[in-house]
């Protein structure tokens, strides 16, 4: 009897997945008291020996004992089928399964810069902006298991989506954000150290998951309080890992007639700057002058090697229900072989 599971038994509050089927429990009882008798009122009624049988029934002895016994069984295999309709339930070991991910912050410069018209995208000729969002989305698709975060940064830096395992709403956000929505300026070093206090400050949930950056700019710092390199030496002490990625093509400026024209306060890219940000922290530099060679870069990044980190923790629920219906058969058969005995004695005796 010790290996015989009486667990179902412990219950909780949310013990019963249909708790309402408990409800029926006093329902022989209520259809006994509630319907009237049936009388006998005519001869088709009447039955042989019925006198005879109310007696038995009436009488001390082994027939009422085993009668009654019968009752106790019937009613308890009654309420254990209440009981295994409800579906008890027994919670489970704490599972806490694993999750490969990272907490991946992205920061897209919004300057002034981004709207130049020298990307070709499906065939036509698009703003670096443009570009950059319908590569940063397919980059986003590819994420599950991360936490993401966007910010945008012009001339100062701004967050528009904390980490989340949304990716929906970070692409929502990404595709809604504009040219000089944060400034018509590049704060590379104000993006940087809001990155870094975003990460810092959300990472708590991430257990040791990795901390990692992608600043994808078109420009050199001219905005801001916070010098990039310095930027750098912060996150790094914050075991923040920074990809930058250089955007745009050869010189930027406008096309002409075939030829290239410098845009009214357009510069060129930092290189120097973002490869010793990216070698400060562990990361990595990238150099894309067209749309392929954006998606080439993000492909390259979604590869970087996922570290595992411990998932929300899961309480299983358990089935119990077949545990008392499995007695409530056991008893109820018990029942009908106690009331059929009486009526074999009573066949026995009846011709003498």
């Amino acid at each position: 009897m010790s290996a015989f599971d009486w667990s179902w038994l412990r219950f909780g509050f949310d013990g019963f997945a249909w708790p309402w089927l408990l409800l029926a429990l006093p329902l022989p009882w209520l259809v006994r008291s509630l319907l009237p008798p049936q009388r006998a009122a005519g001869a088709a009624l009447r039955v042989p020996f019925f006198a005879r049988l109310g007696a038995i029934g009436s009488a001390r002895g082994p027939a009422r004992a085993g009668g009654g016994r019968a009752l106790w069984l019937g009613a308890a295999a009654w309420a254990l089928l209440c009981v295994a309709a409800a579906r008890p339930q027994q919670a489970g070991e704490l599972v806490q399964p694993p999750q490969a991910g990272r907490d991946l912050m992205l920061a897209v410069d919004l300057s002034g810069s981004m709207a130049e018209e020298d990307m070709l995208l499906g065939g036509r000729v698009v703003d670096r902006l443009t570009a950059a969002k319908a590569v940063i989305a397919d980059f986003l698709d590819r994420r599950a298991g991360d936490r993401v975060g966007l910010l945008v940064f012009g001339r100062r830096a701004y967050a528009l989506a904390p980490l989340t395992l949304d990716r929906d709403s970070v692409r929502e956000q990404l595709l809604d954000s504009v040219v000089g929505l944060a400034g018509r300026e590049t704060a590379i070093g104000d993006a940087i150290g809001l990155a870094v206090k975003r990460l810092r400050a959300q990472h708590g949930a991430g257990g040791d998951a990795p901390r990692v950056l992608i600043l994808l700019t078109d420009g050199v710092n001219t905005a801001g309080l916070l010098e990039p390199l310095k930027a750098a030496e912060l996150a790094r002490d914050a075991g923040v890992r920074i990809h930058t990625v250089a955007f745009g093509g050869e010189g930027g400026g406008l096309s002409m007639f075939g030829f290239r024209m410098q845009a009214p306060g357009g510069e060129e890219i930092d290189e120097d700057t973002l490869r010793r940000i990216s070698a400060l922290t562990g990361g990595r530099m990238f150099r894309a002058r067209d749309t392929g060679e954006l998606a080439g870069i993000y492909a390259e990044i979604d590869q970087l090697e996922p570290v595992e980190r411990p998932a929300q923790a899961l309480r299983p629920r358990v089935e119990r229900y077949h545990w008392p219906l499995g007695l409530a058969l056991l008893l109820g058969f018990d029942a009908l072989l106690l009331a059929g005995r009486p009526r074999r004695a009573r066949t026995m005796r009846a011709p003498a």
